[in-house]
């Protein structure tokens, strides 16, 4: 083996024998990652080298652009292949729909590649430097991991361990969970290896390994430096080893030091010309570059770097400029290079020409964040425009602020585009725009302004010849009123824009309109109204308009889980956030992530669903709407759980919900907030929320919200007027009507109106067929019998209902009843639900001792207290000593907590 693969056999052997694997029939996924010159690309050449001649390798690479072009590894794996992936990249994209794009840019694309991958007796795919891949190639690369299996091939992707959480490349590493994978970290080498390398060369190897961490580029760069890279920098390394060529040679690395990757050979020689392009000769017998079948390369993208960063910042420019003069002499340029080299090159010229078609390009084949990047390179130079063009500009930038969940900018930036075509006298134009600004400004939680806006559009719209625009409009006004207390208006508005999208062609928005749709009939009592959702989400796939594919499973499993059709819904959310996952539908994901994990809650897995309710809660930026699905249910259940801090969380979150005036969102928070007014027996709360609360919920698709709230008023001795009608058998009859006719979709709305009348033994066995032991657990308390009260307490203790237990339990002392004993003291005097065991551990980690220390004091073994601490992170919500001591801190928790005496090891 090389010397610069030293220590990499063992990588190579679990490549070869993933490939190997694969010849058999049983696909996966290859990970093979470690630091920048650790020696990724040697081992992907060694292991294409190495492979067995029936193995059909594809490779590509990702390049380091400011907006690298949509797919370009997958165009770059297949170029000279031919095949139906090669055909299926390139056909001609669909263009963007006027409020964006409906047809998923990638329908043919995905297909294709499995086709791709079955065609031989083995593919190994290679695609390096994912850290560098846009969206498009992310959507694509997490399609085809989830499906690698059963197909014969292998998907080698090579990628830096250094990535910015917020990069895209973390979903494609989410989406691995659930798929075959092999993982291939490169470990530097080792001082053995190191000395190895450095033998005979003068250099001490154990002052070499020290210098460069046994990284192998770093090795290699200072054993070929004529030993002036004192520091052991790379840039080091790299000036010294550039030193000892030929100027000519030296001013040849310069020019295509600014072009990230390989240079084409024909690129090259317009760039150098003939002289300097052999000059390179000696560039590359000292290793510096290389000749590769994509053109020339340095050995390392960090020496290219190197060399570019030590080019003073006026030759930079020029030198950019000529390759970008290059580019543009070339019958079809890619617009992504040509933007990135004019943005380098201050080329404003070149950055307005190039910079709106190339960010329309990247969006219409997925790529949103690289259309921002490139939208926003042209913005400086916005004054060069026309009017028009400035203000489409604008608004193309605010359509990419939405896709980048960036919904405040989105609407700041919507706005300025629509005041600008109203000063052009583009009505039209305005209307359209409009159409977005209010959806961003939904996004945003700002749902007046948003009804306002797509009022506005609809006026401007709906009497012009354009149908497919006022179909658009319209179906966002509808969409509003359905998601708000308007919705006889939004059937009326939905049906109006189904009939011009009709008029227009546009099965896409048809489909859309359905979906509302769906929704406005459920809320007027309309039991097609689930049928209308269902059948959304089935056109929706036929046509590939995956993104209202997403939308249609995220709208019908809210409906499904208020409803109580737990276990539909529980299907529902599933899939549909696995296919928004793996097509990059964030605000989709995070909704039905909320609505598994509250199906979870429902049944009785509290612990389960916990951490992931507090991380959804706790995540930083997210929009109004989003926040009023997560927060009040996580507030919920700590305050179930006796935490005082759920308090000011149901609070904002009552607040923010009725500014949003979503209706979803303000029941789950108007309910949350009840449930903890009785648990805390505040009536004046109640009262105050239920003024407000139950006139949002008079009719007839909120009828499980609405007997949910008389029931905590009930048990509160608020009076409802009047109180049979949101709780009778009628109103349970309309909620059958609703959803169906089977017996568990009755159950919701009729357990709580049976809890609502006393009659707490048909509440409670209607709570047990539908599978919900927590309202169970509070009507079996309701019982006059002590045997039964204690089965209730029994089922809350093992809940860790801790409020709702302190309740009965108060209330038994007050009859002067037998109180049945409950969880131990320590547990229930905190909001963790810790143990008396855990609070004292907790006590001495908080004080900063170690796991060794703390089993000495309290006379435990080490791995004992090793699992209390794993226990108390996982109930804290924590993963450092330090955030559990805050934590505590925060809670009140501490060594106070622990009141019991602890063991102490004898003197």
């Amino acid at each position: 083996m090389p010397a610069k693969l030293l220590e990499r056999r063992s990588a190579l052997t679990t490549l070869r024998a993933a490939v190997d694997a694969a010849l058999g029939g049983a696909g996966s996924v290859a990970l093979l990652t470690g630091e920048a010159g650790i020696g990724k690309t040697s081992v992907v050449r060694q292991l294409l080298a190495e492979v067995d001649p029936a193995v059909r390798a594809l490779s590509g690479g990702c390049d380091d652009l400011i907006a690298p072009a949509p797919l370009a590894p997958l165009r770059e794996a297949v170029a000279n292949h031919g095949g139906p992936l090669a055909a299926a990249l390139a056909a001609p994209h669909l263009p963007a729909a006027p409020s964006g794009a409906a047809t998923y840019p990638l329908v043919a694309v995905l297909p294709a590649i499995l086709a791709e991958l079955r065609g031989a007796p083995a593919t190994l795919l290679v695609v390096e430097d994912i850290h560098w891949a846009d969206e498009a190639t992310i959507d694509v690369l997490i399609y085809t991991a989830r499906r690698i299996g059963p197909l014969p091939a292998v998907l080698l992707l090579t990628m830096r361990d250094d990535v910015d959480d917020a990069h895209p490349v973390h979903r494609l590493l989410g989406s691995l969970t659930t798929v075959p994978v092999v993982r291939v970290p490169l470990a530097p080498l080792s001082a053995t290896a190191v000395a190895r390398m450095a033998a005979g060369t003068g250099h001490d190897g154990v002052a070499l390994h020290a210098l460069t961490g046994g990284n192998p580029f770093f090795v290699s760069e200072s054993l070929a430096s004529d030993g002036s890279a004192a520091s052991g920098a790379v840039r080091d390394a790299v000036r010294a080893r550039c030193r000892r060529l030929a100027p000519a040679c030296q001013e040849a690395l310069a020019q295509l030091s600014v072009v990230p990757r390989a240079v084409g050979v024909d690129l090259a020689a317009v760039l150098l010309g003939p002289q300097a392009l052999a000059a390179l000769a000696e560039a590359e017998q000292n290793g510096v570059i290389e000749v590769r079948p994509d053109g020339l390369a340095f050995r390392h993208e960090l020496a290219r770097r190197a060399i570019e960063a030590d080019l003073p910042e006026l030759r930079r420019r020029l030198l950019h400029r000529r390759v970008l003069a290059a580019l543009r002499a070339e019958s079809s340029p890619d617009r992504g290079r040509l933007v990135h080299h004019a943005v380098a090159g201050d080329d404003p010229a070149t950055v307005v020409a190039v910079g709106p078609s190339a960010a329309r390009a990247a969006a219409a084949a997925g790529s949103h964040r690289q259309a921002l990047v490139l939208l926003e390179s042209v913005l400086p130079y916005r004054d060069r425009l026309g009017g028009a063009e400035s203000a489409a500009l604008l608004d193309e930038y605010g359509w990419e602020l939405y896709n980048a969940h960036r919904f405040h900018e989105a609407v700041r930036v919507g706005e300025q585009a629509a005041r600008e075509y109203a000063a052009l006298g583009d009505e039209p134009a305005r209307g359209r725009c409009l159409i977005r600004v209010s959806r961003h400004q939904f996004m945003a939680g700002e749902t007046d302004a948003a009804e306002r806006t797509a009022g506005e559009a609809v006026r401007i719209l709906d009497n012009r010849a354009d149908d497919a625009a006022a179909a658009h409009a319209l179906l966002y006004q509808g969409a509003i009123l359905a998601l708000t207390d308007d919705f006889t208006r939004a059937v009326t508005a939905l049906e109006s824009a189904r009939k011009r999208a009709g008029q227009a062609g546009r099965s896409d928005l048809d489909t859309l309109c359905l979906n509302y749709l769906g929704i406005a009939r459920i809320e007027v009592g309309d039991a097609g109204g689930l049928a209308m959702l269902r059948q959304s989400v089935d056109t929706a796939r036929e046509d590939g308009l995956l993104e209202y594919v997403a939308r249609g499973y995220t709208n019908l499993g809210e409906m499904l889980f208020r409803m109580g059709a737990l276990a539909e819904a529980a299907g529902c959310v599933r899939a549909g956030l696995a296919f928004a996952e793996e097509h990059g539908f964030w605000s989709h994901a995070y909704n039905m992530r909320v609505h598994d994990l509250l199906v979870e809650l429902r049944r009785g897995g509290w612990d389960q669903a916990e951490p992931g309710l507090r991380a959804l809660a706790q995540r930083q930026n997210h929009p109004d709407m989003l926040y009023v699905y997560s927060v009040p249910w996580y507030a919920r259940l700590r305050a179930r759980r006796g935490d005082p801090a759920a308090a000011p969380l149901l609070a904002q979150a009552w607040d923010r919900a009725r500014r949003g005036r979503l209706l979803l969102g303000t029941a789950y928070a108007g309910l949350a907030y009840l449930e903890w007014a009785w648990l805390t027996d505040d009536r004046q709360r109640a009262e105050e929320v239920a003024a407000e609360l139950l006139p949002r919920l008079a009719h007839p698709g909120a009828a499980p919200f609405r007997a949910e709230a008389v029931r905590y008023l009930v048990r509160l001795g608020v009076t409802v007027d009047p109180v049979g009608s949101p709780v009778t058998d009628a109103a349970g009859t309309q909620a059958s009507d609703l959803v169906g006719t089977q017996a568990s979709d009755l159950v919701v709305t009729q357990a709580y109106a049976a809890g609502a009348r006393g009659d707490w033994a048909t509440a409670a066995a209607r709570w047990a067929t539908h599978g919900d032991p927590y309202e169970q657990a509070l009507e079996l308390a309701e019982s006059p019998d002590a045997a039964t009260v204690a089965e209730g307490l029994r089922m809350l203790d093992g809940l860790g209902a801790v409020a709702a237990a302190d309740l009965v339990r108060g209330r038994l002392r007050g009859r002067g009843a037998r109180v049945p004993r409950g969880a131990r003291r320590g547990t229930r005097a905190n909001p963790a639900h810790l143990t008396e065991r855990q609070l004292l551990v907790l006590g001495q980690l908080s004080a900063g001792r170690t796991n060794a220390e703390i089993a000495a004091d309290l006379v435990l073994s080490v791995r004992t207290v090793d699992h209390h601490v794993a226990a108390i992170f996982d109930k804290l919500g924590v993963r450092t000593r330090q955030e559990a001591a805050a934590a505590a801190r925060a809670r009140g928790i501490g060594p106070a907590s622990a009141t019991p005496e602890a063991p102490r090891r004898p003197a």
